[in-house]
Formats: C-alpha cells, sequence, structure tokens
C-alpha cells in the first residue's frame, strides 16, 4: 500500500513561512576576560552576526542595554567597496573586572544623530596645504599632504604623524582650522608638537640595510567612517624607494571615542624586486625629545615615552603597541625611537600609537600613562569576548 505524501508536503508547507520570519532581536552576551577594569570598549556585530533581523541597511540597527536603555551605535564600512555599504555595527561599553554583560539588537528606523553624540570626526583639509585631521573626545592628530610639499611658507615633506594636544572633549579641529590660530593655547589646548621630518606620533617606514626608509606626503584619501564613534581613513601614497625597492603604501588609521591609540594597518605594494626577495620588515616610530623617559616591554609588545613639551607646555606621553608574535626588535635612529616589525604574507603590517597630554587632565603622571599602555595592551591580548543568540 502506497502512503500519501500529502500530509508531509502540507505540514512542510505550514512551517516554511515561520522558517522564513526574521528574528525580532537579537541577544548580545559579552564577557571581560580580565581581572581589570575596561572603558570605552569598542564591541562590533558583523553583518553576518546581524543577518537573522533580515535587516540590510545597518544604519536601522539599535542598541539596547540590560536596562532597556538605548546604546548610541554606529555602522561602519570596515574595508573599502565600490558602494559605500556599511558592513558592521559598532558600540561601546565600559566593564567591571570580569564582567559579563547582555545587550538586545533589533531594527528601527535609521539613526537621525545629534552633534553632541559625535565623539570622533576627521577630514581631508583643503585649504591647509592638503592636511588629513582627525580626533576624538581626547587627543587630535595630523598629517600632510601634496600641496604642503610645495608651498612657499613653510614647505615640508614629511609622511609624520602630528600632535594635536587637545584639552576639551568637545571636537575642535574646525574651530582651530577656522580661527587659524592653534600654535597658541586658548583654553582647548594647541599644536605645540613639531612633527617635522620624524616619524611624528606612530609614523610608519620600511626597515632595510640598517636604514629607516619612508614615504613622502599622501597624494590623496578616503574616508570609510565619520563618527559618531569611529573615524577611519585611508591614505594613500605613491612608491618610495626602499633599499633599491619601489614600494607604495596604503595606510588605514581608524580612532575610537574614549581611547588614546590609534589604530594604524599599512599596506605595502613592492613594485620591484631583488632576485632574490626579502620579506619587508616595517617600522614604526615616536619622535626623539630632549629629556625623555623611555621604556620597553617586549611580553606587551609596547613602547612607552615620556618627555617635557615644547615651550615648557606640560608632559606628553607618547606609546607604540604592536603584537608581541610580530615585533622583530625596538631600533632606533637619529630622529626616531623605532619598533621594527613583521609583515604579513600580502605585506601588511598592524600596531596602535597615541598620546596624552598631562594639561588635558585624563592621564597626568608618567606611571598613569604606563598603566594605561598597558593595561591597553593586555586588553589587545585578551579580547572582549562576544556572543549572538536569536529570539
Amino acid at each position: 500500500m502506497i502512503k500519501s505524501k500529502l500530509p508531509l508536503i502540507l505540514a512542510l508547507a505550514l512551517a516554511l513561512p515561520r522558517l522564513c520570519v526574521a528574528a525580532e532581536s537579537l541577544t548580545i552576551t559579552v564577557a571581560n576576560p580580565l581581572a581589570l577594569d575596561r572603558k570605552h570598549e569598542t564591541l562590533e556585530l558583523s553583518a553576518s552576526a546581524l543577518a537573522p533581523l533580515g535587516v540590510k541597511d545597518l544604519e536601522r540597527i539599535h542598541v539596547r542595554n540590560a536596562a532597556g536603555q538605548e546604546v548610541l551605535c554606529q555602522a561602519v564600512e570596515s574595508a573599502p567597496n565600490d558602494y559605500h555599504v556599511r558592513d558592521a555595527v559598532i558600540f561601546q561599553a565600559d566593564f567591571a573586572p570580569g564582567e559579563t554583560q547582555t545587550f538586545t539588537v533589533s531594527a528601527g528606523p535609521k539613526h537621525q544623530f545629534a552633534l553632541a553624540d559625535f565623539k570622533a570626526y576627521g577630514r581631508f583639509v583643503r585649504e591647509r596645504f592638503d592636511d588629513f585631521a582627525w580626533e576624538n573626545d581626547r587627543i587630535a592628530h595630523r598629517m600632510y599632504g601634496r600641496a604642503l610639499e610645495t608651498w612657499k611658507g613653510e614647505p615640508l615633506t614629511s609622511s609624520a604623524v602630528d600632535v594635536w594636544s587637545k584639552r576639551v572633549p568637545r571636537l575642535v579641529i574646525d574651530e582651530w582650522y577656522l580661527v587659524d590660530n592653534y600654535h597658541t593655547d586658548l583654553g582647548t589646548g594647541c599644536d605645540d608638537y613639531s612633527a617635522g621630518m620624524t616619524r611624528g606620533c606612530g609614523g610608519s617606514g620600511l626597515w632595510a640595510a640598517d636604514k629607516l626608509w619612508v614615504s613622502r606626503n599622501f597624494t590623496d584619501s578616503r574616508t570609510l567612517a565619520n563618527g559618531p564613534i569611529r573615524v577611519m581613513f585611508d591614505l594613500i601614497y605613491e612608491p618610495f624607494d626602499v633599499n633599491g625597492v619601489s614600494v607604495a603604501e596604503v595606510k588605514r588609521i581608524s580612532l575610537d571615542a574614549g581611547q588614546n591609540l590609534d589604530h594604524f594597518q599599512s599596506f605595502f605594494q613592492p613594485y620591484s624586486r631583488p632576485e632574490k626577495p626579502a620579506a619587508l620588515t616595517a617600522a614604526a616610530g615616536l619622535r626623539k625629545m630632549a629629556g625623555e623617559q623611555k621604556e620597553f616591554n617586549a611580553a606587551r609588545g609596547t613602547l612607552t615615552v615620556w618627555m617635557p613639551m615644547e615651550k615648557n607646555l606640560g608632559m606628553l606621553g607618547c606609546a607604540l603597541i604592536a603584537d608581541p608574535k610580530l615585533l622583530v626588535k625596538p631600533a632606533e635612529d637619529k630622529l626616531n625611537n623605532l619598533l621594527l616589525l613583521k609583515t604579513d604574507d600580502s605585506n601588511a603590517a598592524a600596531y596602535w600609537a597615541g598620546f596624552t597630554w598631562d594639561r588635558a587632565g585624563q592621564i597626568t603622571t608618567q606611571d598613569n600613562w604606563k598603566k594605561y599602555v598597558d593595561e591597553f595592551a593586555q586588553g589587545l591580548q585578551s579580547p572582549i569576548k562576544v556572543s549572538v543568540s536569536a529570539k
């Protein structure tokens, strides 16, 4: 006797709508594995993790904490693409030692941010001879574009990272450029750091034949994220000589709210090689300054410096952090303290760099700066654990 398949087909048909319905919300469980307080931790949810919500436009994603309060979040473009498609959502939280928190993620109206929401921002500054300037609520920087190389007033060829020592949490770079008096502290901070042809605070290069080789000024830029939580952008550099090898570079820089350290990624492209090519060795640097106190920690991959500001304007702390597994060794030349880093199979290198100014009132002593950098490095080695489940 042949049994009819109709009941089974009918049952499957009735089940299909339930299988295709998007999740109403997602539960995000987040755990701090370290016995350390962790402030302003940035948590990232990929588009694939958010897929059960059935939302293509990630600017419609909303995050709430366990108390039901909305948490500021930002849809970001994690890598360049042709359509500027946001492929991840980030938000921030503070964690006590060993703490676990839960958040709820759901779809809603597209975000409309207020000016007060923005804690990170950057832009190309054509009117100042092609600067690219960026900041968060703690620090600010700029780097130099092509037009500065031929400016008759004060030409400079350099791929250094300049320090802008702000002392207020609000965004100031547009204001400083507008007033055009940012070498004087009028209460919000100032530019009192001469990066010149050094690496400044986190500039990169390549190391070959016991020498540092560096690019000229950037020739193009593209912005990937621009607040309210993260600013991220690429700077493009024309090929430069590295001991007889022509190498181009794309430098990707990101800075999140509440942090004193930027994330730097350098993507190198060799265009000519010797018969037996050697792996590229990257270098990240901090400008040398008179009176500096320097400390290197191989286990953490950190180089910290504490030094007097120019014009007796207090003390400046600078730092580099690299993955200890990719660290070759510390080095130096006439102008810079350096960390030498291995590049991966695609000739890319990554590290963190940043600073603090004691007069900003955030981190005011050398010991506290070393503690901040050490704990930041520990956090990189033991990242926050995130799991996602659907309701």
